[in-house]
């Protein structure tokens, strides 16, 4: 998601909008789930995730839209997981677990997620071909050469493709220095 759609959907939901509230639940309730489902049992991950997005709306007017809205989401959702996992009395919680759910400055993990959703967002912005071209590379690992096959383009039109793909991909996200 890049800057100007979280801005503009997080102005949306500090005023009251219940659309901004489904539309970032649309975007980013996969990626919570995913990162709640590391660190709490699968069967209770849902129920964190739903919770995370009620207390979002709940939460909204402590928003400040000129920061990152995943990096709140993120936050949210750590702090219900890490409530939960205080919760299981009857379980123990293994402190190294803890550890990784928070990171060595309690931001680490969230960082990486939250970077993980610009750059998502940010290649659905990218055009169709370059789009498919970097996905099957980074997401599917496969080689240039595969990728032309698969496609049926020569092996200079994907290197093309992913070249212009990644110099779009810094321009929407704000640099090349993590990527």
């Amino acid at each position: 998601m890049n800057a100007r759609m979280t801005a503009s959907v997080g102005d949306r939901l500090r005023d009251g909008d219940e659309s901004a509230l489904e539309e970032t639940y649309r975007r980013l309730g996969p990626l919570v789930r995913d990162y709640v489902q590391r660190f709490v049992p699968r069967d209770d991950a849902e129920d964190i995730v739903q919770i995370t997005f009620l207390e979002l709306w709940r939460a909204r007017k402590r928003y400040d839209p000129s920061r990152s809205l995943e990096g709140f989401v993120f936050g949210i959702a750590r702090d219900r997981s890490i409530d939960h996992l205080r919760r299981r009395r009857h379980d123990v919680v293994d402190v190294d677990h803890l550890r990784n759910l928070i990171g060595d400055d309690g931001r680490e993990l969230v960082e990486r997620l939250v970077w993980a959703a610009e750059v998502r967002g940010a290649l659905g912005e990218l055009p169709e071909v370059q789009r498919e071209a970097l996905e099957m590379s980074y997401f599917d690992h496969r080689t240039q050469t595969e990728i032309a096959h698969q496609l049926g383009v020569p092996i200079g039109t994907v290197k093309a493709r992913m070249a212009r793909g990644m110099q779009r991909l810094a321009s929407l996200i704000g640099g090349v220095e993590q990527l």
